[in-house]
């Protein structure tokens, strides 16, 4: 629920595309690992164990998938059910305003940016551990909501169920603080790393990716590689051709060296209309 001013809007998001597939997915996981855990009860934990990420095993036992896996697997019903309601209700603004595409990369951003802030700190020894497994989307949500502070910063909205509202950017700020709290005191086992992690990487990708996305910035950055390449060749070839015209010339025509050109062009003003090469 959000507010503009104090003009209250109570229409709930829209399931936009892209919101609606990565609902249906992480649902669709979650669904599939209860159904195996019935016929298997070691099915959920060996689910975790190979696609929730394990930095050691990533690191040390080539586990790479893990950097994407652990995002689409939820521990629990309210796990996935906060995710995802978040997803929906921030999310689909997002992607209303950037487009299906750049909103994609968005999430992908923000869960490979919190697969990789967790194995980094993981190592340090001073926030979680090597050992330690996490999963879920919590880090792509954070990327959303720190896009959402960004560019809806002075949209309000209510802290359900609390009965006050307050600006999208202090809510940033306020969780972003007890992100950072909780990280460092590391409670109830969740991985607030990963989720400082969501909220860095969504912060620079709103603040650096064009608005085109990554796609426009490759194409641009790959158009001007190649421009630069064919304006260099070019220099080159006009430098061939000048010292083969200095060497071969002569013999059948006038050549007027790069120093002579201007007195050459004021020649032509003075009824002179010999070019820098006359046959």
């Amino acid at each position: 629920m959000a507010v503009r001013g104090r003009q209250m809007t109570l229409s709930l998001p829209p399931f936009t595309p892209a919101v609606t597939w990565l609902l249906g997915i992480n649902v669709g996981v979650y669904v599939v690992m209860l159904l195996a855990s019935m016929v298997a009860p070691d099915a959920f934990a060996w689910t975790w164990a190979w696609f929730g990420l394990t930095p050691a095993l990533v690191m040390q036992h080539g586990f790479v998938w893990q950097i994407v896996t652990y995002a689409f697997i939820h521990e629990g019903f309210m796990h996935l059910f906060v995710n995802m309601f978040g997803l929906w209700m921030f999310g689909a603004t997002v992607e209303n305003a950037w487009g299906t595409r750049r909103f994609v990369e968005l999430y992908t951003v923000g869960f490979l940016g919190a697969a990789l802030t967790s194995i980094a700190i993981s190592y340090t020894h001073v926030l979680g551990s090597p050992m330690t497994t996490t999963g879920g989307a919590s880090g792509a949500v954070m990327a959303i909501l720190m896009v959402f502070g960004m560019i809806f910063g002075d949209n309000e909205i209510m802290l359900i169920p609390f009965p006050f509202f307050i600006r999208a950017k202090y809510f940033i700020g306020i969780l972003i603080v007890v992100t950072v709290i909780f990280a460092m005191q590391d409670r109830g086992g969740v991985a607030y790393v990963a989720h400082l992690g969501g909220l860095l990487f969504g912060y620079l990708y709103a603040k650096f990716v064009p608005r085109g996305g990554f796609q426009f910035a490759f194409s641009e950055r790959y158009y001007g590689i190649r421009n630069g390449y064919y304006r260099w060749k070019r220099r080159q070839a006009a430098k061939k051709f000048e010292v083969y015209m200095r060497k071969h010339g002569p013999e059948d025509s006038f050549y007027v060296p790069g120093d002579q050109k201007n007195s050459s062009s004021r020649d032509k003003k003075d009824g002179n209309s010999r070019g820098p090469w006359v046959n």
